[in-house]
């Protein structure tokens, strides 16, 4: 068995499609297809069936590929703890966050940090609270921005960085976009914008709006804060968004009014795997982050 092999086999597998994968992979779709049968002739099994122009894993293939990629995962770290054990200073860091992060805060950390160690690299990783969750499991982060901070969990640990505020955000010439503060039921009957399930804001405005003592009415959903942002700028509906996310200039812009009651807040925390050492130049950052929240935060105010 070659790791040739295991590399394509888990390529096809994310894919289901050989075609795409070998395009991915920039080989022949020829040469995948003779991998993975060689595979399955060595396993003595097969690992995918043909579902119409797709391939489906077989049950045996689903167990075979969270194998895989624990083995590939494993081999990926050690070939970045060899290249820190030789100089940290030129080693990666595998970092996740929300889209919400990646307006402002991550871009600012990651500038920040690369003026004291100009030569680490990143690789980059945006996702749902369910994905980064998962993917940090798997191996494939080292660390990761999430919102809200999990107060417990058996795979994950970590520090909650920060607390944000999340202001109502009305159209242009709405009857309340004058008012220094609102009380969110002033919101009843609005129609509102809000993220899809699986976003971890939605949550959040959902559990305000019903401690404020109503259901909100959704009128549109969405998956990207700019999109939201964008809605009720024309006049679509209300929502409630963190600050960070409301710091865009351009055009066509919603107002930004404080909630104060109830008072809306997400906590934004840091996670690595727990019971395991971060690689060397992960937990350089990772103390960098410490300092530059809990220290520093206070008397630069840069966060946005």
């Amino acid at each position: 068995m070659e790791l040739r092999q295991l590399h394509y086999f888990v390529k096809v597998a994310k894919k289901e499609h050989v075609t795409q994968a070998a395009e991915e992979l920039h080989v022949a779709q020829s040469a995948v297809s003779r991998q993975i049968h060689q595979l399955e002739e060595e396993l003595g099994v097969k690992l995918f069936v043909q579902k119409g122009r797709n391939l489906q894993l077989t049950p045996v293939g689903q167990l075979f590929l969270k194998r895989a990629e624990v083995i590939l995962a494993d081999l990926e770290r050690a070939v970045i703890e060899i290249h820190e054990f030789l100089d940290p200073e030129k080693g990666e860091i595998r970092l996740g966050f929300p889209h919400s992060l990646g307006i402002s805060l991550i871009p600012q950390v990651v500038a920040a940090f690369r003026k004291l160690h100009p030569n680490v690299k990143f690789r980059f990783k945006q996702g749902m609270y369910p994905s980064l969750i998962r993917d940090m499991i798997k191996g494939e982060i080292d660390l990761a921005f999430i919102s809200p901070f999990p107060d417990e969990h058996e795979f994950v640990c970590g520090e909650v960085l920060l607390t944000e505020e999340l202001y109502a955000i009305l159209p242009p010439g709405h009857r309340l976009s004058n008012m220094e503060s609102i009380e969110l039921k002033e919101l009843e009957n609005e129609t509102f914008v809000l993220f899809r399930e699986g976003y971890s804001l939605r949550p959040i405005v959902w559990e305000a709006c019903q401690q404020a003592g109503f259901t909100p009415q959704i009128g549109f959903e969405g998956e990207e804060t700019d999109t939201i942002r964008g809605l009720v700028a024309a006049g679509m509906g209300v929502s409630l968004l963190p600050e960070m996310a409301l710091h865009y200039t351009g055009p066509l812009q919603p107002t930004k009014v404080r909630v104060t009651e109830p008072q809306v807040t997400r906590t934004i925390g840091l996670i690595r795997r727990s019971n395991e050492k971060l690689p060397l130049v992960a937990k350089v950052f990772h103390g960098f982050l410490l300092r530059y929240f809990h220290e520093d935060l206070a008397s630069k105010n840069e966060l946005v």
